[in-house]
């Protein structure tokens, strides 16, 4: 068939089928859609790794200078960026599984009927839905040196420490402060996930192993665990995608934890060095691809 006879249809209207007509509207409705992506998303990202191999200067009349790959070459062997890499690691690792671990066992316990169980459920989610830059406020407030609960309870009524410590501006304890911000905002969203599996677990299941005299802990092993493990490991790995380009979280409550991306935004707008800036995205960029590969490998199973 021509090239001619397979564009005829669209060129002559009144000859198309209902079906052609149909797909023809499909791309018309889909093709803002498309630009709007192709604008907002595909455009930064192309130009972003044009950038990570150029020299940017600061004036707007030059243009940027092509180094290759020495921007890479530069990070590979900096101190400051494998500092930034172990910190996002460790973050996105222990704030990710407390979270998950504290949304178990808020499903586990939620799943038992008790007076009350509706309101406390519905007061479980306010860490999750409250303004971000309300509850960094907030738990500024409370870690405060001078007037915060959390240093009075180590200092005063536990004696961990005799000394006032910032434990914001302190740099051993800012990242586990920071871990335990992220771990309490966010345990709701697994909670939520895991609640929902957890209920449609049946029944019979425990009854029967019950019968059989498996004990509470073997329930959970051999029943709760294996039917959980796909929910667990989507909230997991869903997690750790966003806790690895994790900013605004980190960066309202203390400027004390260098992240990846904070690492990136601090090269860019405090050193002005786009370049730099731009090949550190690139590798974060990367990062996220690999687990957004993993996810879909392990859990989609696409």
């Amino acid at each position: 068939m021509s090239v001619r006879n397979t564009l005829q249809p669209l060129l002559n209207r009144e000859k198309l089928t209902l079906q052609q007509k149909e797909a023809l509207l499909g791309y018309a409705l889909i093709g803002p859609a498309i630009l709007l992506v192709a604008a907002v998303i595909l455009y930064p990202v192309v130009y972003n790794v044009y950038l990570s191999f150029t020299e940017v200067p600061l004036s707007p009349d030059q243009s940027p200078v092509w180094v290759g790959i020495q921007h890479y070459e530069t990070l590979l062997t900096s101190s400051a960026f494998w500092g930034a890499l172990w910190t996002t690691v460790l973050f996105t690792f222990f704030s990710d599984t407390l979270a998950t671990l504290g949304g178990l066992a808020a499903a586990l316990l939620f799943n038992r009927t008790f007076r009350g169980r509706r309101l406390a459920r519905g007061l479980m989610l306010l860490p999750y839905v409250a303004p971000l830059i309300a509850v960094a406020y907030v738990w500024q407030w409370v870690l405060d040196p001078l007037y915060g609960v959390v240093p009075w309870l180590f200092s005063d009524v536990l004696n961990l420490y005799s000394e006032q410590i910032d434990l914001l501006n302190n740099q051993l304890t800012a990242i586990w402060m920071v871990i335990a911000f992220d771990a309490w905002r966010y345990f709701p969203f697994a909670f939520l996930m895991l609640i929902a599996r957890v209920q449609s677990i049946p029944k019979d299941m425990y009854e029967a192993a019950r019968i059989d005299g498996a004990g509470k802990l073997a329930q959970f092993k051999d029943i709760t665990l294996p039917e959980l493990k796909y929910v667990l490991a989507t909230v997991f790995l869903l997690r750790w995608i966003w806790n690895f380009n994790k900013f605004a979280d980190i960066w309202l409550l203390t400027r004390n934890v260098r992240t990846l991306p904070i690492y990136a935004y601090q090269t860019a707008f405090a050193s002005y060095e786009m370049g730099q800036a731009a090949s550190i995205s690139m590798i974060l960029f990367v990062a996220l691809m690999g687990f957004v590969l993993v996810y879909v490998g392990t859990v989609l199973e696409w």
